[in-house]
């Protein structure tokens, strides 16, 4: 039974933003039931500065300026406290516009990294930095690949993803970058056929393919990939796939995956928190995902800054991490960066549909 009687005046309203359409839609059952496990853990004890935690979820496969609307008539009633959500940096920028810092918005998502991070933005995902550029370097020196191709959504989390895997090889030297990224291409959300790319002879001088698209597009292009035989050569590495990808494109389509994740189900220290989760929702619920996972990752992160600041207001909140404070949650003692949460990364392999995890690349 709820401590908190249900009083709206004792609730605090989370707006939780997840593609229900499109190409990430296929995340959005793990998502939501990740971040009902946080809620359910929250509010079995004090809940956030003693209030209960209450999660409304809105559809972020809209486009972009559509989402932001919503968001904003929301805003506009007074009754929503802060946003989360797993959605496309094209959404978050959006949504920021309108937040305006206004109240605490946790994006749970893996992003490009940004130059300058808006007022009451808080980045729970991972930047190229913290997790893929750590894993090119791991594949460099463990299976000596060299060479890539890039394959990516026409947006600014790919494109800009790009830049830094370019920065990234060039800074080796002696050899010129377009050695390095012989091809690269940027396509619609939802495209069906690959073939023009993975056609085009400049493949063939690479090691692999950074796969930087998304959701249902990823599965796609690994089906195409694997069944014209390139998996049998050459590897993919992808900081845009989960259990639900995997599946989607079926235990054939992943050989010689490679996926940087601060999380894996198998991981260390994570069976615990498979079983909560198999407990509220049943053996058969969504599979919790290095995805999901970052969802229920934000709504705890928020419980231990709103306590460490004493309250939700966004400039107490960014003086509450400023100082890079260690914060308890139940993935442990995490520690902040500016806005940005700090989680050590992994890299895994795909086996079948299932992980492997291989080593720990990012402290």
């Amino acid at each position: 039974m709820t401590p908190f009687r249900g009083s709206p005046e004792n609730c605090i309203e989370i707006l939780n933003i997840v593609p229900l359409q499109g190409p990430g839609g296929i995340f959005a059952p793990s998502c939501e039931a990740a971040i009902s496990l946080a809620a359910e853990e929250i509010n079995s004890g004090t809940g956030i500065l003693g209030r209960e935690l209450r999660v409304t979820h809105i559809d972020g496969g809209r486009e972009p300026a559509e989402v932001a609307r919503e968001v904003s008539a929301l805003l506009a009633t007074g009754m929503v406290h802060a946003i989360t959500g797993w959605h496309t940096s094209a959404v978050r920028r959006a949504v920021t516009r309108v937040t305006a810092g206004r109240v605490p918005y946790l994006f749970a998502t893996d992003h490009e990294g940004l130059d300058v991070v808006p007022p009451g933005l808080f980045l729970v995902g991972s930047d190229p930095a913290r997790q893929l550029l750590p894993a090119l370097r791991w594949l460099r020196r463990e299976l000596g690949a060299r060479r890539w191709a890039i394959i990516g959504n026409d947006y600014v989390w790919p494109r800009r993803t790009a830049a830094a895997v370019r920065a990234e090889l060039g800074a080796h030297g002696g050899i010129a970058l377009e050695k390095f990224v012989p091809l690269e291409k940027f396509v619609p959300f939802g495209t069906e056929d690959f073939g023009d790319f993975l056609a085009d002879p400049r493949l063939d001088r690479c090691d692999g393919v950074i796969v930087l698209l998304v959701g249902a597009d990823v599965a796609r292009f690994n089906r195409q990939f694997a069944l014209i035989g390139r998996d049998e050569s050459q590897l993919r590495v992808s900081p845009a796939v989960d259990d639900n990808v995997l599946l989607a494109a079926g235990a054939n389509a992943n050989r010689n995956l490679y996926v940087p994740s601060s999380f894996f189900v198998n991981g260390p220290a994570n069976r615990e928190r498979l079983d909560r989760y198999r407990r509220l929702h049943g053996e058969f619920a969504p599979a919790l995902t290095n995805f999901s996972n970052t969802e229920y990752e934000a709504l705890h992160a928020l419980r231990a800054m709103a306590h460490a600041a004493g309250s939700l207001d966004v400039r107490g909140l960014h003086n509450a991490v400023a100082n890079g404070p260690v914060l308890e949650t139940p993935s442990g003692r995490l520690g902040f960066d500016g806005s940005q949460l700090l989680f050590p990364s992994y890299i895994a392999r795909a086996d079948g549909i299932r992980f492997d995890v291989l080593d720990r690349i990012c402290a």
